[in-house]
C-alpha cells in the first residue's frame, strides 16, 4: 500500500468493520473457559490482540486496525472478562495463567508464530509473552506502555495522577475513610472482594470511571457510569492484578530481562499526554530495547481511540504488511 495514502487513511478512519469467521470458547483448565476469535484472512499474518485492563475485554473495534485481506486477526477475552468464563473471577487468574493461555490458543490455531499487538495491560502481558516465548513472537507493536512497577502503581494511586485532576481524585479517594487512602489498591480490594454485590458494584464504578476519566487528552474529568457487571469485572480483575504486583518476581522484572528480545523488533505508540501510563515507561522501554522505534504521538493521551494514536497503529501495520 501506498505509505501516503495509508496515513491520509488512517487519519480518516479505521479499516471497516468485518465480522469474525471464526468464534470459539477453550477449556483452558482450572474451571475458566476462554473466547477467542478470528477475523480478515485465514491465510494471512497472523496477529495476537492482547486488551489492556486486566479485566478490560476485546471489542470489535479491535479488529479495525489491521487489512483484513492481509492478516489473520485473533482476538481473545482474558480469564475472568468478556465472554470468557467465569466472569469477574480471580481463581486461578495471573499472569503467567494469561501467557499459557495465550499459548494454547496459538497451538490449537496451529500457527507457529505471529505478531504480538497490546496496549496498556495488554502491551505488558504481551512483553511478557514474548519474553516467555520468544521464538513465537514475530514483532511486538505496544500502545500506553505499562510495566507494572510500583513507581506506575503509585503514580495512579497515590495521588501522582490525581495533582493534575484534583476533583476526579477526590471523588475516587472520598469513598475511603481517612485513615485507609495511604493504600488506595488495598483499601478498595477489601471492597471489591466484600462478597457484598452491591458493595462491589459501588466501588467497581468508582474504580473504573477514575482510570476512564484520564484516559483522553480531550477528558472533562468525568469516567461516565459503566455498565454493572462489566465495572466489577474490570475492576476486581486489574484490582487484583495490582495487589499481587502483576505476579512478577521482582519490581522492574520486564526491563531486567529484556535482553531476551534483542532480536525481536518492537513499535511503541505512546500518546506525549498520557495520565495513566506516562512516556518515562516508554521512554525507557525503548532505550533497553535497540531493535524498537518509539513513536510520541503530541496531544494525546492514553486512548486507543485517541486520533493520533489510532493513526500510527494503522501505519505501523500497514508498513508491515508491506514487509
Amino acid at each position: 500500500m501506498d505509505r501516503n495514502l495509508s496515513q491520509k487513511r488512517a487519519v480518516h478512519y479505521l479499516y471497516p468493520p468485518v465480522e469474525p469467521f471464526d468464534q470459539r470458547h477453550l477449556d483452558v483448565g482450572d474451571g475458566h473457559i476462554v473466547y477467542y476469535e478470528q477475523t480478515g484472512n485465514p491465510d494471512g499474518l497472523p496477529v495476537v490482540v492482547v486488551h489492556g485492563g486486566p479485566g478490560g475485554g476485546c471489542s470489535p473495534a479491535m479488529r479495525r486496525y489491521f487489512d483484513p485481506k492481509v492478516y489473520r486477526i485473533i482476538l481473545f477475552d482474558q480469564r475472568g472478562c468478556g465472554r470468557s468464563r467465569p466472569h469477574a473471577s480471580v481463581e486461578a487468574n495471573t499472569t503467567w495463567h494469561l501467557i499459557a493461555d495465550m499459548e494454547m490458543i496459538r497451538g490449537n490455531l496451529g500457527i507457529d508464530h505471529w505478531i504480538v499487538f497490546g496496549g496498556s495491560w495488554g502491551a505488558t502481558l504481551s512483553l511478557l509473552y514474548a519474553q516467555t516465548h520468544p521464538e513465537r513472537s514475530v514483532c511486538l507493536v505496544l500502545r500506553g506502555v505499562f510495566l507494572m512497577r510500583q513507581s506506575e502503581l503509585d503514580w495512579f494511586y497515590r495521588g501522582g495522577a490525581g495533582r493534575f485532576w484534583p476533583e476526579t481524585w477526590q471523588r475516587f479517594e472520598e469513598l475511603i475513610p481517612v485513615d485507609e487512602r495511604d493504600d488506595m489498591i488495598k483499601a478498595y480490594h477489601s471492597r471489591l472482594f466484600s462478597g457484598d454485590h452491591a458493595t462491589e458494584v459501588k466501588y467497581a464504578r468508582a474504580w473504573a470511571s477514575w482510570e476512564n476519566a484520564l484516559a483522553s487528552v480531550y477528558s472533562n474529568g468525568f469516567g461516565g457510569e459503566p455498565p454493572a457487571e462489566y465495572a466489577r469485572a474490570f475492576s476486581r480483575l486489574e484490582n487484583h492484578y495490582f495487589q499481587n504486583k502483576g505476579f512478577l518476581e521482582v519490581d522492574g522484572q520486564i526491563l531486567r530481562d529484556m535482553y531476551k528480545l534483542k532480536n525481536i523488533p518492537g513499535h511503541i505508540v505512546q500518546g506525549r499526554y498520557d495520565m495513566i501510563c506516562p512516556p518515562l515507561s516508554a521512554y525507557e522501554l525503548a532505550q533497553s530495547w535497540p531493535s524498537s522505534k518509539l513513536r510520541m504521538i503530541r496531544n494525546a493521551g492514553h486512548a486507543l481511540s485517541e486520533p493520533g494514536i489510532s493513526a500510527e497503529l494503522v501505519r505501523i501495520m500497514d508498513d508491515i504488511a508491506e514487509i
